[in-house]
């Protein structure tokens, strides 16, 4: 019985081992990417046209609006309506690739359960917490 809880243990060792190795190589290479990566985030431009080429939008990398361009025949004879709501599809659409691009950036460097990855896809602030509340539940756990 001893022997087999002493290879489940050097097993487990064995996979935190590696677990932390693969955290610590991909913060070593997000730290030394930083400022590179940074540019590119900083730089990202989407740039979306709407299906019947009535409006062309173009966002940053937080999906907000950096500019936007209506054909002539968008603003004669059109329904304002139609325009107005051409023009917030057009933008949510070019706000989503801007969140799918920046994902794939991120993804590079972060492992894919990551807080951080969660919430750049869901949207979930819960997910940045995600472990720092496992750490506060062990902890309370053990001293209750």
């Amino acid at each position: 019985m001893a022997a087999m809880t002493a290879t489940a243990n050097r097993d487990a060792n064995r996979d935190l081992r590696n677990r932390l190795e693969e955290i610590h190589s991909r913060y070593a290479r997000l730290r030394s990417d930083l400022d590179a990566l940074q540019r590119r985030l900083t730089s990202l431009r989407i740039t979306v046209a709407s299906p019947d080429g009535l409006v062309r939008a173009t966002v940053g990398p937080r999906g907000e609006l950096i500019d936007l361009r209506l054909t002539r025949r968008a603003t004669h004879h059109m329904d304002n309506e139609y325009v107005s709501r051409t023009i917030v599809t057009t933008v949510h659409s070019a706000a989503a690739k801007a969140r799918r691009q920046v994902q794939s950036l991120m993804a590079d460097y972060l492992p894919a359960d990551s807080g951080t990855l969660r919430y750049l896809r869901d949207d979930d602030l819960g997910a940045l917490l995600g472990r720092s509340d496992e750490i506060v539940q062990d902890v309370a756990g053990r001293h209750a």
